[in-house]
């Protein structure tokens, strides 16, 4: 009875132990999280430095600290885990991004970013493939299967959207920004989607019809992906609209768009679609509509919550990668042959660099063929920078190649610690490196850049948040007091596809869309609400 009482104890002390690290790991954390937002303040003007990178160098000297202290056992408080970066991180930084995006900017190019997105995401992971098929066991890496090569190609196709959001102005640089944001998120769409295809695939016996099912798969992720975040979007704009929420508590209602923008999100991986997608047109739907249907101190709230919520997970990821780049578990298993690590690291990095080049420059020519202005055209110097700017990798190949190269966070084969490794080493590389040159590359090859003077004209002493032009007003107010020629014949309609898909979808959009679902002048009257109150300015 004694020993029972005596190990009882020891286990709450165990329990009580183990809670005690867990709250001085938390608070360790969230005091770098702030002091990541305190630097990324004083460095606002720097031209080198932007929050992501700051982030990453924190987090990599905390490690370097932390492995000190430890006697060289751990360099880390938190361990990298995919599920919490896919469930809990990914989801408000991509709905933020939809929420936010100058949604006229993205559909006008929205063949271009289909183009760059899922055909040039599989151009690049091809030649990854392939080069690393080839050299790598020239390199002696180990015994890597079809498999691990075909899963390799998709984790380093895999751009950063995240740090692009850092480097690219959405106002400074427009087209940029929606090609390569845009991109970003169907390449990360498509990267996961190939990869979880290449799992469930059966690599013993190819054939020709493994193709054409991995294209019927794609399409039918995309389709459905996409479709789910719609009817999500709708739905929430109905919801609000039609019982008008705010009139009671505006809480609800912000409680409300947070939840079903999630739900999207939860939705899509529960029926095993791309949560990315789905959250991503979740965010672009209910800012052209549930937005609108809300109190106007709940557009400022969500406004604001969703991009402080983005921001948080942004800083979040590349402090937890910068932590988790120095785990001395993955480096032992490399010690003994260093020259292997970096040689497999350069070789990838090389291939990656190859491997966009292939698609960017191709693609941009036959997107420039199909447009009839010379100013919609993508010109060689923003083609570099689109080059350079996919370039970097981030969270994630980080996590790609944890599922594929660990079990539960752990290795215990040289081939696979090599691999984790050289992603880790990459991430740093090509985070800091072409992180860094970004900036001062568009201000290189786009010294007068035409769209400086939209942030000319806002107020200085406005945060920069509320400097970006209202939500979702970019697609009605540019057309606004501009009188739009119709096309007299089939040549004129070729000629001005755009205005004329767009005046159609406005045409559709008043008539069926927005009597239903709310939106800018369609908002819920409730006598004395702030919404009528306020709602002649939305006209």
């Amino acid at each position: 009875m004694a020993f029972e009482i005596g190990s009882v104890v020891t286990k709450l002390q165990m329990l009580s132990t183990s809670d005690h690290a867990s709250i001085v790991s938390m608070n360790l954390f969230v005091a770098l999280l702030c002091a990541c937002i305190v630097l990324g303040h004083l460095l606002e003007e720097n031209r080198w430095m932007n929050e992501s990178i700051t982030a990453l160098l924190i987090g990599v000297c905390t490690g370097v600290v932390i492995l000190l202290f430890s006697g060289g056992k751990s360099s880390h408080i938190l361990v990298f885990s995919e599920d919490l970066f896919f469930i809990y991180l990914l989801p408000p930084i991509i709905f933020n991004a939809g929420f936010q995006v100058k949604k006229k900017q993205f559909f006008v190019n929205f063949m271009t970013i289909m183009l760059f997105g899922a055909i040039g995401t599989l151009i690049s992971c091809t030649i990854i493939t392939l080069g690393a098929t080839q050299i790598f066991k020239k390199l002696d890496v180990g015994p890597l299967e079809l498999g691990d090569y075909l899963a390799i190609g998709a984790i380093f196709a895999a751009t950063d959207s995240v740090c692009t959001l850092q480097v690219l102005n959405q106002d400074e640089t427009p087209l940029l920004y929606s090609l390569v944001f845009g991109e970003g998120v169907v390449n990360d769409a498509t990267s996961v989607v190939l990869f979880n295809a290449i799992q469930s695939f059966d690599l013993n016996h190819i054939d020709p019809s493994i193709a054409l099912q991995f294209l019927g798969n794609f399409l039918y992720l995309f389709i459905t992906s996409t479709m789910l975040g719609v009817l999500t979007g709708l739905l929430s704009a109905y919801i609000i609209k039609k019982l008008y929420i705010g009139r009671h508590s505006t809480d609800r209602e912000v409680a409300l768009m947070m939840l079903m923008a999630y739900l999207s999100y939860m939705l899509a991986e529960l029926c095993y679609l791309s949560g990315i997608l789905t959250v991503f047109f979740c965010g672009i739907v209910m800012s052209h509509y549930t937005w609108h249907n809300v109190t106007e101190s709940s557009r400022i709230t969500t406004k604001h919550s969703f991009a402080t919520l983005s921001f948080v997970a942004e800083i979040f990821i590349f402090l937890y990668v910068g932590m988790d780049a120095l785990d001395i578990e993955k480096w032992k298993f490399v010690s003994d042959s260093p020259g292997t690590s970096v040689a497999t690291s350069a070789v990838l990095l090389g291939l990656i660099l190859l491997g966009r080049a292939a698609f960017v420059f191709p693609l941009s020519f036959l997107s420039n063929l199909a447009k009839k202005s010379s100013s919609e055209k993508i010109s060689f110097r923003q083609q570099v920078i689109i080059w350079w700017a996919g370039l970097m990798r981030g969270a994630v190949s980080m996590a790609l190649a944890y599922n594929q190269f660990t079990m539960s966070g752990h290795t215990s084969l040289r081939c696979n610690a090599i691999m984790i490794t050289s992603t880790i080493t990459i991430v740093l590389v090509s985070t800091v490196v072409f992180g860094l040159m970004t900036k001062p590359l568009i201000r290189l090859l786009l010294p007068h850049s035409p769209h400086k003077s939209i942030i000319a004209i806002t107020d200085s002493s406005t945060p920069k948040s509320v400097t970006v032009p209202l939500i979702a007003q970019d697609s009605e107010a540019d057309l606004d007091g501009h009188e739009i020629n119709r096309p007299s014949s089939i040549r004129a309609l070729l000629a001005t596809p755009t205005h004329t898909v767009h005046r159609l979808w406005r045409k559709f959009d008043d008539a069926f869309m927005r009597p239903v679902f709310g939106g800018r002048g369609f908002v819920p009257v409730e006598p004395g609400s702030p919404t009528e109150r306020n709602g002649h300015q939305w006209r």
